[in-house]
């Protein structure tokens, strides 16, 4: 009898060994993303060590026996723990002055330069007067030039008007450096806010002021509390500015004193670790409470022509 060919069944393998094949050409690419997986979290973890070290190191240091950074275990935390760079940064300096007074200068410096750039953002923004292109012009070359380009004229005014070793001059610094670039940034914002919203506002008998402090600013609230948060940070990274405004040490802000335990005459690294790290907690606070507000304004602050 001839011997009649049935069709295989679906899904069987091939002859000649082409399921095997099939199988391993399956396996391939799988192992192929297994091994793009292995080596990303390699590259990603060794990144994240190089990045976390100099935190880690500055930690241990705090915490670590001894001044010298020449005395400093290559593994953190190998030497014991004590807290007495702490007991001595609050007992034998005067470092909570210098929280108080680099508090005081941040907030006061976030505070005008709110005000005042959202204040000049809105006329620029709104209204059309005499010289107004010049004056943005201005606004934008001033922004080029770095703030210690001016230091010998900054210096002079502030002796002039009485404002050398204040506060409130370093504070007058930090406003005239940030207010050309905050207000051009704010005025950008604010030109994607509808006119119709101010229209509006004033057919129901609402005054300029009333249109920028009840329709603006809540629209605006997301560049706002980004320029907050740039703005309190700055005093409490800067040094160059307190150096040149400030002389005596009651009025020395954190980044002046904290360098002093590092100059030619002093070595002591720890202390200087131990004051660096209580420097994180008022940036940790802020942004904690910042990060809410500023997803909740970028949710809700989103409007339409």
């Amino acid at each position: 009898m001839a011997q009649m060919n049935l069709p295989a069944p679906v899904g069987a393998p091939a002859a000649g060994g082409d399921g095997v094949q099939g199988v391993g050409a399956d396996r391939r690419p799988r192992l192929v993303r297994r091994i793009n997986t292995i080596v990303l979290v390699v590259f990603l973890t060794l990144v994240a060590v190089v990045v976390l070290w100099p935190v880690i190191h500055m930690v241990a240091a705090a915490f670590t026996p001894g001044q010298s950074i020449s005395n400093m275990p290559i593994v953190p935390f190998t030497e014991g723990l004590t807290t007495e760079h702490f007991a001595y940064i609050f007992t034998s300096t005067q470092y909570p002055r210098w929280f108080l007074n680099t508090l005081i200068i941040a907030l006061l410096t976030t505070a005008g330069t709110l005000v005042f750039a959202s204040m000049g953002a809105y006329v620029f923004s709104r209204f059309t007067f005499t010289f107004k292109r010049p004056f943005l012009m201005s606004l934008l070359v001033l922004n080029v030039f770095p703030s210690f380009v001016g230091m010998v004229a900054i210096y002079v005014v502030l002796l002039r008007i009485g404002a050398l070793d204040t506060l409130w001059g370093l504070v007058l610094v930090y406003l005239a450096g940030n207010l050309p670039y905050t207000t051009w940034m704010v005025k950008s914002y604010m030109d994607n806010i509808p006119k119709s919203l101010d229209e509006a506002a004033r057919l129901d008998g609402a005054s300029n002021f009333r249109v920028y402090w009840n329709i603006i600013l809540p629209v605006a609230r997301p560049i706002l509390v980004f320029l907050a948060i740039t703005s309190f940070t700055q005093p409490w990274m800067d040094f160059i500015f307190p150096k040149m405004v400030l002389r005596s040490s009651q009025n020395q802000t954190i980044a002046l004193g904290l360098m002093s335990f590092v100059s030619d005459k002093n070595n002591f690294f720890t202390n200087f670790a131990a004051g660096a790290l209580l420097v994180a907690i008022p940036f940790v606070i802020f942004f904690v409470f910042t990060q809410k507000m500023l997803v909740s304004s970028l949710a809700g602050a989103a409007v339409k022509e």
